[in-house]
């Protein structure tokens, strides 16, 4: 079936929009999904948002990336179809898929529910699945996923507003919790105010914790303190304001997608405390030692988090009623959308109105 074109690998025939070349602009696509197994779960795709990673993707600005590739790792709709031995879910249920379609189920990873980091973890787009054919993500009319990657969907959350949280909410919610910094009563700081920025100081709020947000945008302060809830903001490149906070977090997550520096943001953290990078996953840092050895500080990071974090993750979310602040956009919109994100012209998230915007391209 790898052998054969994205239309013919499948039985069941698909479309989406998909990037062809390192331009990254996207445009309709034919291809095919496979037929529904007995523990597969066919989803009429509704919502999908677009993260910082697409982009990345599209770009192929990591170097492993290859085309015909369609975007997606934060997709919500229905199940339109269940395989005769699934359990979780039933057709018509609210559902949502995220990076995760596929791991070994074998290795130490994923025994200790840690399938994000299984060296043969199958990502939504972008990977080999089983039967050696590519993925293709959300954005698309619809996907069939393992029910065991299938997230049941919370009834009180807003299908757009909750569909960033399939890959935004879970890369800092898993850090989170893994690190320590949700416990109530700490002080922790949130760098970067952007889609996983915003969701940090939700869930940082909703774990009890005192956030300060730290940006290089004074312009963000109102918003982050009487929009988002955040208790103080601290513009990075003020250093007046930098050294008078100095020694006062117990832990920083840090969300902004490119490469900084980071010696400022480590003077804030109190001593035996950590510094958390979930954004520029595509780069290298400078490692300042000095506040690190001084005060016995880690720099820690994280990717993802695991099909069962991000089940706990979408409930805590409907229990607080955390989603993302997001644009909906019509399926036409996406590449304008792409220039958007790649300038953080957006508050907070985009999110495609897959169900109603996206129709067939014309047969190839």
């Amino acid at each position: 079936m790898a052998g054969k074109s994205p239309e013919e690998q499948h039985p069941v025939k698909a479309y989406g929009w998909a990037a062809r070349d390192s331009s990254g602009i996207l445009s309709p696509f034919n291809f095919s999904r496979r037929a529904t197994g007995d523990h597969d779960v066919r989803i009429k795709i509704l919502y999908c948002g677009i993260c910082h990673s697409d982009l990345q993707a599209a770009k192929n600005e990591m170097g492993f990336y290859k085309y015909p590739l369609v975007p997606g790792f934060e997709t919500v709709g229905v199940a339109s179809e269940v395989g005769s031995k699934v359990t979780k879910v039933k057709v018509g249920d609210k559902v949502a898929v995220g990076i995760i379609v596929g791991s070994c189920g074998e290795c130490n990873e994923c025994v200790n529910d840690r399938d994000c980091y299984c060296p043969r973890m199958t990502a939504a787009y972008g990977s080999v699945d089983h039967d050696g054919t590519p993925t293709y993500g959300g954005f698309s009319n619809e996907t069939v996923v393992n029910e065991k990657f299938v997230f049941r969907f919370p009834e009180n959350l807003s299908l757009p507003g909750g569909a960033p949280l399939l890959n935004a909410g879970i890369t800092v919610y898993s850090p989170m919790r893994f690190y320590g910094l949700d416990k109530p009563g700490m002080h922790l700081g949130v760098v970067g105010l952007g889609g996983l920025g915003h969701l940090a100081v939700k869930f940082g709020k909703a774990f009890g914790a005192k956030v300060t947000v730290i940006s290089t945008s004074p312009s963000k302060k109102d918003e982050a303190i009487n929009f988002l809830g955040a208790d103080g903001f601290l513009v990075s490149g003020d250093a007046e304001q930098m050294q008078a906070a100095a020694g006062t977090l117990d832990g920083i997550i840090d969300t902004v997608p490119v490469v900084h520096s980071i010696e400022t943001l480590l003077w804030l953290l109190k001593n035996h405390s950590k510094l958390v990078l979930v954004g520029a996953t595509g780069g290298s840092f400078d490692l300042p030692i000095l506040p690190l050895a001084m005060g016995r500080r880690t720099v820690a990071s994280s990717i993802g988090g695991s099909t069962k974090e991000a089940q706990e993750m979408l409930d805590f979310a409907a229990e607080h009623n955390i989603t993302a602040n997001v644009e909906i956009i019509p399926m036409d919109y996406v590449n304008t959308a792409m220039e958007r994100v790649e300038k953080s012209d957006v508050r907070y998230r985009f999110v495609i109105d897959i169900g109603n915007t996206l129709t067939p391209p014309p047969e190839s």
